[in-house]
């Protein structure tokens, strides 16, 4: 690869300032792989659990051992682990639906959800079978400023109809830091003083392996990620995840196939192997990620652009923020990042309508997995603030090349 002097150097004197940073990294990386192979052992997988099962998939032991080792790893009383989730959206809406009835509130007190999510919340009589068309109400409580929850709106909205408390873990879209499981955990806590009965249901999209514990060790009820992100280990070609109590998730188990036949059934189309093998690795390749977004939040930050979260703060999703002065800056960056990919990195990203988002997004994905965003990728809302949101990087090699080769476009186009 082709870089100038300056480049590879300041890529080199940044490694040498956030060492100590990459190697808590590899901390987190030792006790969650840990905690994936104790979790493995105690359930005894054995390689007939990778077989694959035809028809119905009665009796499939491989998946029935998958959804047990997934619950497991991420302390919770069950798992539904499927390839048939065609997204974290159609994931995160199946659990929502479970369980939730005509009547119930669903109330998000992070703020607006991350956009796919707007469609299914939906509006009242829409006619597209969304939660409000079947007369599930829904609020949300906006933010504070500083991105903190707003503790006194929150009460004010819990009535006697909300049932399910909306968390989103990630940033999405939004210029705020995401959200801690220490975090998670005080507004679980808070919640249930104020209503006992609440379920509280927490999107861990992106989130999965970024710290040592997961939501559902610390009070959350139901909890959806998808695997073609972070527990995927890039491996799993599609899929989603749903664990909790086990009444809950046996609930989003109806939704997802029908009443009275749940997780019993569901061939796993061949699949069973890479899913298994893929939250083996999915520590590993989370612990990749997170250093190649430390690295990238360094870099920039030293170029005088603003990143959230900074490179000193804590990691508690893959999404690295890049706030840039103009569209240029913005498109220049995420074109960048997919010339540096092993796939399609002759493709030239531009921005375009894409189903589910409000606005034209520009979006670098040169995966082995479409959408597979554990694997280095970038995207956008063409928008104001202009925000590039990076995420992911099986190896931090390929990381540290996106970024060399998105500053080379930028520079290039006489945007550094």
């Amino acid at each position: 690869m082709s870089f100038s002097q300056e480049l590879h150097d300041k890529i080199s004197q940044t490694e040498e300032r956030i060492g100590f940073r990459l190697t808590e990294v590899d901390r987190i990386v030792d006790e969650n792989q840990w905690k994936v192979i104790q979790a493995f052992q105690k359930h005894k997988v054995s390689d007939y659990h990778f077989a694959g099962s035809t028809g119905y998939g009665y009796n499939d032991r491989g998946r029935e051992v998958l959804d047990l080792v997934y619950a497991e790893v991420f302390g919770a009383e069950a798992g539904l682990v499927r390839p048939h989730f065609v997204s974290g959206t159609h994931t995160i809406s199946t659990a929502l639906f479970g369980v939730l009835r005509p009547g119930d509130e669903l109330l998000y007190i992070t703020g607006k959800p991350y956009d796919t999510l707007h469609k299914v919340i939906g509006k009242p009589g829409d006619g597209k079978g969304s939660l409000q068309d079947f007369g599930i109400k829904y609020k949300e409580v906006p933010l504070l400023e500083e991105g903190g929850i707003d503790w006194a709106s929150v009460e004010k909205a819990i009535t006697v109809q909300t049932k399910v408390i909306g968390i989103q873990r990630s940033r999405g879209y939004d210029w705020r830091a995401s959200f801690t499981v220490a975090e998670i955990r005080e507004m679980a806590d808070k919640v249930k003083m104020l209503k006992n009965d609440l379920i509280v249901f927490v999107d861990n999209c992106y989130g999965e392996f970024t710290e040592t514990w997961e939501p559902t060790e610390a009070g959350v009820d139901l909890m959806a990620g998808s695997l073609i992100k972070n527990p995927g280990g890039g491996i799993a070609p599609s899929g989603g995840y749903i664990v909790g109590k086990q009444k809950y998730v046996e609930q989003a188990s109806y939704r997802l196939t029908a009443p009275g036949i749940g997780g019993e059934v569901g061939a796993m189309l061949g699949t069973t192997r890479a899913i298994y093998q893929g939250l083996f690795l999915a520590p590993l390749l989370v612990g990749q990620a997170v250093k190649g977004s430390i690295l990238a939040a360094a870099v920039f930050e030293e170029l005088g652009f603003e990143t959230k979260p900074g490179w000193t703060e804590p990691r508690t999703d893959l999404i690295q923020a890049i706030r840039f002065s103009s569209d240029e800056h913005l498109i220049a960056f995420v074109q960048g990042i997919q010339m540096s990919s092993a796939v399609d990195s002759h493709v030239v990203p531009e921005p375009w309508d894409m189903p589910g988002y409000e606005h034209p997004v520009i979006m670098a994905a040169g995966t082995f997995i479409q959408g597979g965003s554990l694997e280095l990728s970038a995207d956008a809302p063409i928008r104001e603030p202009f925000i590039a949101y990076m995420q992911g990087g099986l190896t931090y090699s390929h990381v540290k090349l996106g970024i060399l080769t998105a500053l080379r476009n930028m520079k290039d186009r006489g945007l550094l």
